[in-house]
């Protein structure tokens, strides 16, 4: 009897100690509210990616990925605590909401230059056409009428010779050149190739013309990033293996697939997305914020009267996480 009991305290001390053993592993994954704009995208790729690789898992986070409408929308929320991070948010509206005192800062750049094309009805040959003209902008205040006017000016078009008019995101100015409403407009990946497969023409692409206005780049909560310093570290490390998995071209073909079977779109178009993104080198690697490439945004910001002159961009870094360099 004795004999007995002993083996069944042995056992019981045995059982303890494994769950002890294991209990790291077992530990609940830190459930994070991430926001992003619209639907999987060729922006977000290394996000898509690190969800399927299971880059976030392996950081022992649990990634709730919700979609909002606009970046607007998705600034809105982030301020508000709704969402705890924002992955691939336009960089203009947390910086218009940084200078009206939102708790938000920027963690880093994603991608690091505008991955537009410009594209007009086949009657269109060149930029210098665009005289006259109209050209559908994202707003009157939007980054792309930035883009637009510096890479019209070159080509002989001045601001104020052509004519705007505001359509929101690309789907919808791609939707209204198909329609003929407008002459040209400014498209992302894949919907310049949807359209110039239709007989449209691309008369020049943003990077050759603008090189420092990063475009998209990862916002916190400051509240909820002071409490989850250790968490936020982890996301962004999840990110970056997201982002090295895409840049390395061996794994082009499952890079392919795993935004395909997100997004629904067409594998063609996925491939085309695939290698004008990765051929730019779009995404920043490096995991840093450059404040060069932060203040010339916010200047150009400041020429449509978006934002004072007396900006301070330390404002918009979390100390001790924001890797800032320049």
């Amino acid at each position: 009897m004795r004999s007995k009991i002993f083996m069944i305290h042995r056992i019981a001390v045995l059982t303890l100690i494994a769950a002890v053993l294991v209990a790291p592993h077992a530990r609940a994954a830190d459930k994070v509210a991430v926001g992003m704009v619209g639907q999987p995208s060729v922006n977000l790729w290394p996000v898509v990616i690190a969800v399927d690789k299971g880059y976030f898992a392996d950081e022992g986070v649990e990634a709730q990925l919700f979609y909002v409408q606009s970046n607007t929308a998705a600034v809105q929320q982030i301020a508000a605590g709704s969402l705890d991070i924002c992955m691939a948010i336009g960089l203009v509206d947390p910086m218009r909401a940084i200078q009206m005192g939102a708790s938000i800062a920027i963690l880093r750049i994603d991608v690091q230059v505008p991955p537009f094309a410009l594209v007009a009805k086949p009657a269109i040959k060149s930029m210098k056409e665009l005289k006259g003209k109209v050209v559908s902008l994202g707003g009157p205040k939007d980054i792309t009428r930035i883009y637009v006017e510096r890479m019209l000016e070159p080509n002989g078009v001045k601001p104020g010779e052509f004519d705007m008019i505001f359509a929101g995101a690309t789907a919808a100015r791609a939707q209204a050149l198909l329609a003929g409403a407008v002459d040209a407009t400014i498209l992302m990946a894949p919907f310049n190739f949807q359209v110039v497969g239709q007989g449209f023409n691309e008369l020049g692409l943003a990077i050759d013309y603008i090189k420092d206005l990063p475009l998209s780049g990862i916002i916190v909560n400051v509240n909820w990033a002071n409490a989850h310093k250790g968490l936020v570290q982890k996301l962004l490390q999840a990110y970056s293996r997201g982002t090295a998995f895409f840049e390395d071209v061996r794994n082009r073909d499952e890079a392919i697939r795993i935004l395909q079977a997100a997004s629904g779109l067409k594998k063609e178009d996925v491939e085309k997305g695939y290698d004008f993104q990765r051929n730019g080198h779009y995404f920043d690697t490096s995991g840093k914020v450059s404040r060069a490439k932060l203040t010339s945004l916010a200047k150009a910001m400041e020429s449509l009267g978006d934002l004072p002159g007396s900006f301070n961009i330390d404002r918009m870094f979390l100390p001790g996480v924001t890797q800032v360099t320049d």
